[in-house]
């Protein structure tokens, strides 16, 4: 199996046999140019990852042609070889980027099989952090996403909850102005709501809220209260006459327990 693709550019065909001698073992496929025009149209048609160009060649210098490369592939691995006369030139396009290495001619046959695999094991390198830059550039674009809609959905409910937080306060202040006892129990027993008539009426003794109802009530009113379902019945409270209504909470609501409503009969109990 190859691993990787490598471009030998040289206008010497003895040159290109001779490199490709050295690397035959090597594992990576090998591709051959005579120029630098013929290199690009290689370039066009491969995905190369490593290029070996010469540098003086007719036409187009063995720079000229790695600086076009660096133009269209940039992540293609750039190496020129050269002799010392061309130095200057090689030197310039190592600045500029152009060039990863310089090997010079005539070269060491290990040294350059052992260039030419650091080449690909840079290359390598190189395309693992660009996907895990890719992926941490996926990650983040999702996390912004999902911020977002955290940051939209939380708005909702603090909207929700302003808006529920008012009429809670509305339906308080409503049953607070009743002109009728209301008494609100909650599923434990325990007297949770109690507006003004309901203290009035009923709280001269014991305080209504907080409560549990069997203390604070009379017989009555807790037997009325303890049959569960809806009922309403006459009872009898401080010489007035009622119709005690009672029924269970959370039909419409999350409350859970019993109202108790108590409206005030015309007619006064003669005593």
């Amino acid at each position: 199996m190859r691993e990787g693709t490598l471009l030998l550019v040289d206008d010497e065909e003895n040159i290109l046999a001779a490199l490709q001698r050295v690397l035959r073992r090597e594992p990576y496929a090998v591709l051959t140019a005579t120029s630098g025009a013929e290199g690009l149209a290689l370039l066009a048609a491969h995905q190369v990852d490593v290029v070996i160009s010469d540098q003086r060649m007719p036409g187009m210098t063995g720079t000229d042609f790695l600086r076009r490369v660096k133009e269209a592939y940039p992540e293609t691995v750039r190496i020129v070889l050269s002799g010392y006369t061309e130095l200057k030139s090689v030197t310039d396009a190592i600045n500029e980027g152009a060039i990863y290495k310089f090997l010079t001619k005539p070269w060491d046959d290990d040294h350059l099989r052992a260039n030419v695999t650091e080449a690909f094991r840079h290359k390598a390198l190189e395309d693992e952090n660009r996907r895990l830059a890719a992926a941490l550039a996926r990650s983040n674009a999702e996390l912004e996403r999902a911020n977002a809609r955290l940051k939209e959905n939380l708005a909702l409910t603090e909207r929700e909850l302003l808006i529920d937080g008012a009429a809670l306060e509305v339906v308080r202040e409503v049953v607070q102005a009743l002109p009728m006892p209301v008494v609100g129990i909650d599923e434990d027993g325990m007297i949770v709501f109690v507006n003004e008539e309901a203290e009035g009426l009923l709280g001269s003794q014991y305080p209504l809220l907080s409560a549990m109802y069997e203390d604070a009530l009379s017989p009555e009113l807790r037997g009325i209260v303890a049959e569960g379902g809806t009922s309403c019945r006459p009872v009898e409270i401080g010489g007035w006459r009622f119709l005690a209504n009672t029924r269970p909470m959370g039909r419409r609501s999350r409350s859970i327990g019993r109202l108790l409503v108590l409206v005030r009969e015309a007619r006064d109990v003669t005593v």
